[in-house]
């Protein structure tokens, strides 16, 4: 076994030596001899020139120009979670509205095989239209929560790569009211006018913009259902004219004087006033209609749910400790609220009244006794001029590019986290509780019943939260990612773009230091507990189980070995062809597309699940490629917890008889690159009635203890307890 690793270092070796010069980067005009005018934009029929850096070409109908095309990776990084760019061409028209999009080329491993392309391009295509002042304004973005279950973080860096380049020609060239950018100058430094005074009744609140209102209709509410593409939502619309109001929605910043005293009087605002620490701001909502922003969760749970304050890259959500019930709106001419709250921003929040925010409301649509289906409406709020002091500072700001860039991945990868904030939670506790176990290991196992339900309800856990949950399933293409980004020009934000994966990734790497593969592939591997829960209701069913002969075993598992070496050698001249191969791996059609892809990934995965019913473990003792890359590294670990017996081997193989994946070698010691650390052997090692050593020292103890009573030594089965455990089946 040694010779075998030090042949395969050798070669892992050799390869990242020998490795090909990266290709050159696509170019605007090779994609655009790739892609007729008229694919990209209707009505066109050819293409104009290059024209300045980064590069953008006229789109033309005959000698009229009728837009402007340009590839998005011109202007912005658009890496996707495999490392590599997703390129885009977009098209522009004179209007600056979005009249065309088209996927050139990535390499996304959940697009190539997995997800079917064409959702991906469906999801595109639901920008064709859109128009870059609203990209920038969002007043009344309206989107679904979840488009792309499986792909969220390729979705979301489409998304954003799609609206910053278009956004940055857009200024460029002076498109859709946008003016083109100037350097950067002085900053303005702005905060509340406290020196404004004054009462101001309802109309003229509305007129200088202090209060913000928007109405959601029942056929805006309808429609937006509709671009969920849920049949049950769809089946269930909302009943009423087209033009009926369903609900009518005020934002007003109630900190800023002048508005607070207005909408509650200068009683109640003086003790919101007392009640503000310096920096702290509140926000007054209010509504009629038959939909109400309260709901009901925060009298469940505390939290007003369908309400939350969008500001730059932050959020706020309220609690109903930070809620205050408001009777009426005191403004002369103020009609009456069914809803009114007042709500306090924590004071550890960084919320700027200055600047612009946007209010989120959640709309739910009943589609079962317990399902539902969200849509999201937003408002932009922005505090007048006339209630804010502003002060240009003397000293410019010059913005760098490739600052404002890294700023902007950052952004996104920090979106990404703060959306998954409860999955992140609890996965971390997870990791910990099992690193606590491990650590620990030698008081859970004293117990067996504990350990197998323990080891059970972990198992579930795994496949349940981790895999069909989160979907958080490690694969070798990760492994190939992360050595090609080191090739090419390693960044954080690459693999920050996925918080489960990473956690996950942290965690392996440190686990293999002190216990291998066993870690990962025994307990966190979301297919490799799908296996084994199912093995065991096929020892539950008595179905016959078959140990692979010894000589066959040992022979078998380097095929594993083979698999990832070949693998990870073609990843370096094709990562693209390297992700197809890694199909011998069933993780994504069992755990994240959830066996819901075409017939043959389908039976293949079930096949292996199968075999896994007879033989314990069958994919991860001899195919798994993932289990192959862990396993190399194994041979670093710095500690041996795991506990043998010098009998263990010669002459008791109890263990060994009984270890799920043939891990202990006949001899007694068990093999790091194959141990799964179930702990099964550990049980045994204590275990005074199974372990023939642990029984033979109970015996003595039970005959001294007799010596010195005084009562009779009766004959001990102790000779026939060694024979069951050193017998070899």
């Amino acid at each position: 076994m040694k010779r075998l690793f030090r042949s395969l270092l050798a070669a892992a070796l050799l390869i990242l030596l020998w490795v090909p010069h990266s290709e050159a980067a696509p170019s605007l005009e090779k994609f655009l001899g790739m892609v007729a005018a008229q694919e990209l934009m209707e009505g066109a029929d050819r293409y104009g020139p290059a024209e300045g850096s980064p590069p953008v070409v006229g789109v033309f109908a005959g000698d009229k120009r009728i837009g402007t095309a340009f590839l998005n990776t011109d202007l912005n990084d658009a890496t996707g979670y495999s490392g590599k760019p997703i390129h885009i061409l977009i098209a522009l028209d004179n209007n600056g509205a979005i009249a065309g999009l088209k996927l050139v080329k990535h390499s996304e491993p959940i697009v190539l095989i997995g997800i079917p392309e064409k959702r991906i391009l469906d999801f595109m295509g639901r920008y064709v239209g859109i128009k870059v002042a609203d990209i920038l304004n969002r007043e009344d973005d309206t989107h679904s929560v979840d488009m792309i279950s499986g792909a969220t973080v390729t979705v979301l860096v489409i998304e954003d790569s799609i609206f910053r380049a278009t956004v940055k020609v857009a200024r460029r060239l002076g498109l859709g009211g946008l003016k083109p950018a100037r350097p950067a100058g002085p900053k303005e430094e702005r905060t509340i006018n406290t020196a404004r005074t004054g009462i101001m009744d309802w109309e003229t609140l509305l007129a200088e913009g202090a209060v913000k209102k928007r109405r959601l209709t029942v056929d805006e509410v309808n429609q937006a259902f509709k671009m969920t593409g849920s049949a049950e939502a769809l089946a269930r619309p909302e009943q009423g004219a087209p033009g009926e109001p369903v609900i009518d929605l005020y934002m007003a910043l109630a900190s800023v004087p002048a508005i607070g005293e207005s909408l509650l009087g200068k009683a109640e605002y003086k003790l919101l006033a007392d009640r503000l620490k310096p920096g702290q701001s509140a926000l007054m909502i209010f509504a009629n209609g038959r939909y109400s922003f309260k709901g009901s969760g925060y009298v469940r749970g505390g939290l007003f749910e369908r309400i939350q304050i969008i500001q730059g890259e932050s959020s706020y959500r309220f609690r109903d400790r930070d809620h205050k019930r408001i009777g009426e709106i005191l403004a002369d001419g103020a009609p009456y609220f069914k809803d009114i709250g007042l709500f306090v921003f924590p004071e550890k929040a960084a919320f700027d009244p200055t600047a612009p925010w946007r209010l989120q409301l959640l709309v739910q649509r009943v589609i079962g006794p317990i399902k539902k289906v969200y849509v999201t409406f937003e408002t932009a709020y922005r505090l007048p001029d006339g209630f804010v002091n502003i002060k240009q500072p003397p000293v410019p700001a010059a913005a760098d590019a490739e600052e404002e860039e890294s700023r902007a991945q950052t952004a996104l990868w920090q979106r990404i986290w703060r959306s998954k904030t409860v999955k992140i939670a609890v996965l971390v506790t997870a990791l910990l509780v099992l690193t606590g176990v491990f650590f620990f290991q030698n008081i859970l196992v004293r117990n067996l019943k504990l350990t197998d339900n323990f080891r059970t309800a972990f198992l579930i856990f795994t496949v349940v939260f981790i895999g069909y949950y989160a979907q958080a399933q490690l694969s070798v293409v990760n492994v190939f990612t992360f050595f090609n980004a080191l090739l090419t020009g390693f960044r954080w934000e690459y693999f920050l773009m996925e918080p489960m994966i990473f956690i996950l990734w942290i965690a392996v790497t440190a686990s293999l230091l002190f216990w291998g593969r066993g870690a990962y592939c025994g307990w966190l591997c979301p297919f490799g507990a799908l296996q084994e829960l199912l093995n065991k209701v096929a020892k539950f069913l008595k179905v016959p189980q078959w140990r692979v002969p010894w000589g066959i075993h040992e022979r078998a598992w380097p095929i594993k070995y083979m698999i990832f070496m070949a693998l990870f050698g073609l990843s370096f001249y094709s990562l693209t062809f390297a992700e197809k191969l890694s199909e011998v791996e069933p993780f994504k059609t069992a755990i994240v597309l959830k066996f819901m892809r075409e017939p043959p990934f389908v039976l293949y995965a079930v096949v292996l699940l199968g075999i896994g019913l007879f033989i314990e473990r069958f994919f991860c003792r001899y195919l798994c490629p993932l289990g192959a890359a862990l396993s190399i590294p194994s041979r670093l670990s710095m500690f041996e917890w795991l506990k043998r017996y010098k009998e263990c081997g010669s002459p008791c193989q109890r263990c060994s008889d009984e270890c799920m994946v043939q891990a202990i070698h006949p001899e007694g010691n068990i093999n790091p690159n194959e141990c799964l650390y179930c702990l099964n052997c550990q049980t045994l090692y204590f275990d005074d009635h199974r372990c023939p050593v642990v029984i033979a020292q109970r015996e003595r103890r039970e005959r001294r203890a007799r010596l010195s009573t005084g009562k009779p030594i009766q004959n001990q089965p102790k000779s026939q307890a060694v024979a069951v455990g050193s017998r070899r089946r």
